[in-house]
């Protein structure tokens, strides 16, 4: 295996793409109490966004790992950018027309080449160096996924909810220059070389295996299940985050003002992946899984018992907590698969689906039981995580 050296230029154009659908992902919680608004949904309805959109992680992934190994990671990439610009370019009509079910159609249409472009993406980069540091590799990378998300609240706070909900112009305005951004991508992409890349011999050797079912392989099942939660509970809490902060009996905030807050929250899961990226190097990725789904627990928790500032704060702070979560258990997943990791990916990619599935059972819950006690679904999802990492400490 080559130094790391040898890949700097590839990793270096791969954090392009997770900035890319960091800025596109994070749109969707500004997106949601627009079109909340402009449709007088209930919270259950407005979660139909993220549902659909997160949707297609579960029904896509299995068919683009096998696809990316057919093609080839390169050709994926260039693909996966061009269905997520034809994606944007839908949302005109939806604007136009205001009908909520073309919306959905061009956020499932978007998802479905990001979902692609991630399983093409993760673990070529988990792969683009040595086997023992992976974990930091693909938390660096998803850094630049978090810097995406925490610009991206605040431009789309400014263009969307500063607007009346009726207004059409913005959301047309956005996501075609969002299509023009990502098919120039695509042509770049296609003109690149990248590294043939092939398993570690560490990974080939290892006695982890997938040839049998993926539930029959008790890590990785682990690691499907905590992707599912840990993106179910992220999403649920950027995706309530402007109802949150401007809800009265909570943050009280403006409904513009609460937008562009929730770059905090993904600022903080940027900072923390940068700082992860180095911590993970010294202290043993499993254990600092653990403490930080710990202190995300907690401050979920210590968020639904108060009001006013305190509120606010330790919602917010979540963001921080979350940052190596995705990466580490991906890479904790994966170890040792060797030939069979592209599958493993596709299940793992597949897990995102939680995205879908968590957001619309707390809408479910906030409509019946009230918003900020709904929030102990994310809890449980930490705590879920918190204990996969302490399994996983002494392996």
């Amino acid at each position: 295996m080559k130094k790391d050296t040898t890949y700097t230029q590839p990793l270096l154009l791969l954090m392009i793409l997770f900035f890319s659908f960091g800025f596109i992902t994070a749109l969707n919680d500004i997106l949601t109490p627009h079109l909340k608004e402009l449709f007088a949904l209930s919270y259950t309805q407005a979660m139909w966004v993220q549902f659909t959109f997160f949707l297609a992680y579960g029904v896509v992934s299995l068919p683009a790992s096998k696809l990316v190994i057919h093609i080839g990671h390169k050709k994926s990439i260039v693909l996966a950018l061009a269905i997520s610009g034809i994606g944007c370019l839908l949302f005109y009509p939806a604007a136009e027309y205001q009908r909520y079910a073309i919306f959905l159609g061009a956020l499932f249409c978007l998802a479905t080449g990001i979902t692609l472009l991630q399983v093409a993406t993760n673990p070529y980069v988990a792969a683009l160096g040595p086997a023992s540091t992976a974990s930091s590799r693909l938390t660096l990378t998803q850094a630049c996924n978090s810097l995406g998300t925490t610009i991206a609240p605040y431009i789309g706070a400014g263009l969307i909810l500063s607007h009346a909900a009726s207004d059409s112009n913005a959301v047309q305005t956005l996501y075609v220059g969002l299509a023009t951004a990502l098919f120039s991508l695509a042509i770049f992409f296609s003109w690149l070389s990248f590294p043939m890349i092939s398993p570690l011999p560490s990974e080939a050797t290892s006695s982890q295996s997938i040839e049998r079912p993926f539930w029959h392989n008790r890590v990785l099942l682990g690691g499907v299940i905590g992707i599912f939660l840990y993106v179910g509970a992220e999403v649920s809490i950027g995706s309530f985050l402007v109802s949150y902060l401007s809800h009265a009996d909570i943050g009280n905030v403006a409904l513009e003002q609460a937008g562009k807050w929730v770059s905090f929250y993904w600022g903080g899961a940027m900072i923390g992946r940068f700082l992860g990226a180095y911590l993970q190097r010294i202290v043993q990725p499993a254990r600092l899984l653990c403490l930080y789904a710990g202190c995300a627990a907690s401050l979920v928790l210590l968020s639904m018992q108060t009001h006013g500032f305190m509120a606010v704060y330790t919602i917010l702070s979540v963001g921080f907590f979350n940052s190596i979560m995705f990466p580490t258990i991906f890479t904790l997943a994966i170890a040792g698969l060797g030939a069979r990791t592209a599958q493993a990916s596709g299940w793992l990619c597949t897990a995102i689906v939680g995205g879908a599935v968590l957001p619309l059972l707390q809408g479910m819950v906030a409509d019946h039981m009230g918003l900020q006690r709904s929030f102990f679904l994310p809890i449980l999802s930490y705590s879920y995580i918190a204990y996969y990492g302490w399994r996983r400490r002494a392996r």
